[in-house]
């Protein structure tokens, strides 16, 4: 896993290097100036002979500019420097690295007045490349003045853009766009990579992510870090090879309770998926009006008709049974297509509070329980939650604009609160735990967005789940193969016209390419 850092998180492992480890702040700059610019050299080819016009404000990360500046001048560059600053003004490491560049005999044009601006357009509008060394980790409000006025200067100029640690204008901690936001081509961040890099909007802002090492101790970089993204390498040892005398009974039975009138789909999806993804037995236990059109969706699932509600959904009365099939199996799906009916939820709610196996919970499930989170602290086994944010927004009773503004950190103190695993679905779902860890995954595109998907995604938590893996992994695992399925699948028919069923049917390939490496 890749840590990812809040502002603040990183300013304290930079005075760590500096004061714990030894490390010169100005050795740091150079080693994150260093890296940025062989990052160049591998996107963007040799730099010899081109024009390259790099944009400095006054604090470290226009020092970091100014290094770049000095090394792909080495390269052949021809190279443009522009300070948003009086150079007096510049102080710190950034003033050491200001009179290194100058003694490089490096060109550079302090941009202080208005009438100095004509000439950056205009080495803008000549660039072949354009550095943004404006503004850093430090930025909590809107850029102002010449910088942002450089921003839009940048953005017009439609050129190849290299934003140095992150793209100028945006929010490092959240990943929102605070005004006139740079959007780079390359983004070289140092050390790790920031929230704002990963969190939407800013992802798309930042173009391709490349972190540059700065000379810390991988060990170092994430202690007390616990954000993270996750990484093909965190999923493959989750999949082993098959013992040659493995049968059914070794890959753990799943109980999928779900479907009610028009909603038959959902409990097909789901419990297919859960076959899909390696489970050895699958029983969808749903109303019993409905259990013949499940069982014609799935001819590998087993099927249990339920007593059910005059609307055609699950009974409260259908709860002594469920309680015995659940204690039959290794892992339980809930919510899928279950409906809203009063008696099925209130059904749903007591199989929440007393199944003793590990549950994903979804859907209809979820509404369950709004109002009543308190039962999930006195679950007898692992809950693992997978709502949108809609869903979140129903049992937090907050809005979906606070959730989506905090998707972390909502996340982190719900599991933390009612002791429960969560993947808030969304470009980057959030995957929490109860110790407070959050991992975010980077596969999954709009392509998704499509019903019945999230109905995918319950059966592959619960075949996981039965597959013995611990929650956190399942979780992860199953978000993770779930995005990746929708990439491939979109990569045979494009993402306008996927459904859940191209995602389903994927999902073997995504395991295999894991398995093999490829992510």
């Amino acid at each position: 896993m890749l840590p990812v850092f809040t502002a603040e998180e990183m300013r304290r492992l930079d005075r760590r290097a500096m004061t714990e480890l030894g490390i010169p702040g100005t050795t740091l700059m150079e080693n994150a100036g260093a890296g940025a610019a062989r990052e160049m050299r591998s996107e963007f080819g040799p730099l010899r002979g081109k024009t390259v016009v790099i944009l400095c404000g006054k604090g470290n990360n226009g020092g970091d500019g100014l290094v770049v500046a000095r090394h792909i001048m080495r390269s052949g560059a021809r190279v443009r420097a522009f300070l948003f600053a009086a150079a007096r003004d510049v102080k710190g490491d950034a003033a050491v690295k200001l009179r290194e560049f100058q003694r490089s005999r490096g060109r550079l044009a302090e941009v202080i007045r208005e009438e100095s601006f004509k000439e950056v357009e205009q080495a803008l509008g000549s660039a072949d490349l354009v550095v943004d060394a404006l503004l850093g980790t430090g930025l909590t409000g809107p850029a102002e003045g010449l910088i942002a006025r450089a921003i839009g200067a940048i953005n017009a100029a439609r050129r190849p853009v290299v934003a140095l640690d992150l793209p100028s204008g945006l929010s490092s901690d959240t990943g929102g766009l605070l005004g006139p936001t740079v959007a780079a081509t390359l983004t070289t961040t140092f050390a790790g990579l920031k929230r704002g890099l990963v969190l939407y909007p800013g992802a798309a802002n930042a173009g391709t992510v490349r972190v540059v090492p700065i000379g810390i101790p991988p060990a170092e970089v994430t202690r007390g870090v616990s954000v993270f993204l996750l990484e093909p390498s965190d999923i493959r040892p989750l999949f082993p090879a098959r013992p040659r005398d493995a049968h059914k009974g070794s890959f753990g039975h799943l109980l999928v309770v779900a479907g009610s009138v028009g909603k038959t789909g959902a409990a097909a999806l789901a419990g297919r998926a859960g076959l899909r993804s390696g489970a050895g037995l699958v029983t969808i236990a749903c109303p019993a009006s409905q259990q013949p059109i499940v069982a014609a969706l799935g001819m590998e699932t087993m099927t249990e008709p339920l007593p059910e509600t005059p609307s055609q959904s699950l009974a409260l009365k259908a709860k002594d049974r469920l309680l015995d099939l659940a204690g039959r199996v290794e892992a339980v799906a809930l919510g899928p297509g279950i409906s809203l009916d009063p008696e099925t939820l209130s059904l749903a709610r007591e199989l929440v509070a007393e199944v003793r196996r590990p549950m994903v919970v979804d859907a209809d499930g979820l509404t369950a329980l709004a109002g009543h989170l308190d039962l999930l602290k006195r679950a007898p086994a692992a809950r693992c939650l997978t709502p949108h944010p809609g869903e979140m927004v129903r049992m937090l009773g907050i809005t979906v604009a606070e959730v989506q503004a905090h998707r972390i950190e909502t996340v982190r103190a719900f599991c933390q609160r009612y002791g429960v695993f969560v993947a808030l679905k969304g470009a980057r779902t959030v995957i929490g735990e109860p110790d407070g860890k959050i991992v975010l995954n980077p596969t999954g595109n709009p392509g998704m967005a499509s019903g019945g998907a999230g109905d995918v995604l319950t059966g592959m938590v619960g075949a996981f789940l039965s597959r013995a893996m611990p929650p956190s992994a399942a979780l992860q695992a199953a978000v993770y193969l779930h995005g990746l399925a929708g990439d491939l699948a979109r990569d045979e028919c494009g993402e306008e016209g996927l459904v859940a069923g191209d995602v389903l049917e994927a999902i073997p390939r995504a395991i295999v390419r894991t398995q093999a490496g490829g992510g």
